[in-house]
């Protein structure tokens, strides 16, 4: 339940403040987004007001990466990302800070160390530890011009039209003056942290434009699960969508779970799965198992010796390999020599080309972000303010794009802010500092 604050808390620290407390900016949202805004809105020398529903802010960056928090990529690829939206617009904004820069701000000015993961092409902090993140972005808004109040949840955004500026309601009636607001509260996805549409709610009571919300990597489910029995079962595969627009191959972990499939390459392909079915239709996905190609299981198949299992030991897991073959009718204890060509052909088909069965999907509950949003045509690139309503700047999972897993959302969430906070500070008529 939302209580009518009588404080603000000061990024940890209380500090009594009249009914009417207003600030220069305020950053609505105190996510990835909503953190980088409120850093580098105070920076460009703005007084900001971040205001934050949950009671510490950051929810998903303690989650994300197991715990870990995937900071950034080892690079970014404009082409990966999916937008119904402009991509100029979209690669302008992703590209406005490259990862070096982004990497140099969290271990010089936040003092985050990263660390480089090979094998998942993406940097962690040193210590592992998803809290350093989120309380060094914290720390870093207590060095600067930024009162937090948590707890605080909006219930509405509007322009002032007498004395210029924005109004902002909270819960319990109290209102808010600012000369420009940053919304930054997610999408809908993970709603436990606090993301429940509320700011695009509150973008298209204000005339914008909201493509159509939709979960993304989120893992898919089978009913019934005709692959339980493989739960827990994981290895690197290559999953393929021939149709529509976008990215149509993902390759990377794949995990068997009780109800259907997850792991990296199959919800960085899940909104295909997703959207066919909004549109009545269900999507075909494929699956090649390992690293071996049509080619390479023909030779092997072909002229190895010993059993078949054995042989498929080498690049499945054993249990994968067993139902693989079971479902191709070889026998379990079958030889190699004794592999007639059809079934042969028909063992390889499922290797390469395997025809995953799906019925649905985990949704919003599990989904790392929000597919769709506000329309990219509606805000400037290069500040994020809306091209509708002056003084208002939007970024984050609010926009309409989002990235593959693997840190390219927090990259996306950094630099969105970045613009948006900035630019905000230069609406409002901050004086700008160079750090």
């Amino acid at each position: 339940m939302c209580v009518k604050p009588r404080s603000v808390m000061l990024c940890g620290m209380h500090e009594e403040v009249m009914h009417d407390a207003s600030a220069p900016i305020a950053v609505i949202g105190a996510g990835a987004a909503g953190l980088a805004a409120a850093i580098f809105a105070a920076r460009a020398g703005a007084a900001v007001l971040l205001l934050e529903s949950t009671r510490e802010g950051g929810k998903k960056i303690l989650i994300s990466g197991g715990g870990r928090c995937n900071v950034l990529p080892a690079s970014l690829d404009p082409s990966r990302f999916v937008t119904a939206s402009s991509r100029h617009s979209l690669r302008k904004i992703l590209l406005s800070w490259p990862l070096a820069a982004q990497r140099d701000f969290f271990e010089r000015d936040l003092g985050v160390p990263l660390a480089f993961e090979e094998e998942t092409g993406k940097f962690f902090p040193a210590s592992n530890r998803a809290r350093q993140v989120r309380d060094a972005l914290l720390a870093r808004c207590r060095s600067l011009p930024v009162r937090c109040r948590f707890g605080a949840r909006v219930s509405s955004v509007r322009p002032d039209g007498e004395a210029g500026g924005w109004t902002i309601g909270l819960e319990g009636g109290e209102v808010l003056r600012a000369a420009a607001v940053v919304l930054a509260t997610g999408g809908c996805s993970v709603p436990a942290s606090g993301s429940d549409g509320a700011g695009l709610r509150m973008a298209a009571g204000l005339g914008h434009t909201i493509r159509p919300t939709y979960p993304a990597l989120t893992p898919l489910i089978c009913a019934p699960a005709v692959h339980a029995g493989l739960a827990g079962v994981a290895l690197r595969v290559q999953v393929s969508a021939p149709r529509g627009a976008g990215p149509r191959t993902a390759t990377g972990g794949f995990l068997f779970t009780h109800t259907g499939y997850s792991g990296p390459a199959v919800l960085d392909l899940s909104h295909r799965a997703v959207l066919s079915l909004m549109r009545g239709e269900r999507e075909a996905l494929a699956v090649s198992w390992g690293p071996s190609t049509e080619e390479d299981w023909e030779r092997r198949l072909r002229e190895g010796q010993g059993r078949i299992l054995s042989l498929l030991r080498e690049a499945l897991p054993e249990r994968l390999a067993a139902v693989l073959m079971a479902e191709a009718s070889v026998e379990p204890a079958a030889s190699l020599s004794h592999l007639p060509r059809a079934r042969r052909r028909d063992l390889i088909e499922r290797l390469v080309r395997y025809p995953l069965p799906w019925t649905g999907h985990e949704g919003y509950r599990k989904a790392e972000v929000t597919g769709g949003g506000i329309a990219l045509e509606e805000v400037h690139p290069e500040t994020l303010e809306s091209r509708l309503r002056p003084g208002l700047h939007l970024c984050g999972e609010m926009l309409d794009a989002f990235g593959p897993i693997g840190g390219h959302n927090f990259a996306w969430a950094w630099a969105s802010g970045r613009l948006a906070g900035e630019g905000a500070a230069a609406r409002a008529g901050a004086r700008m500092l160079r750090p």
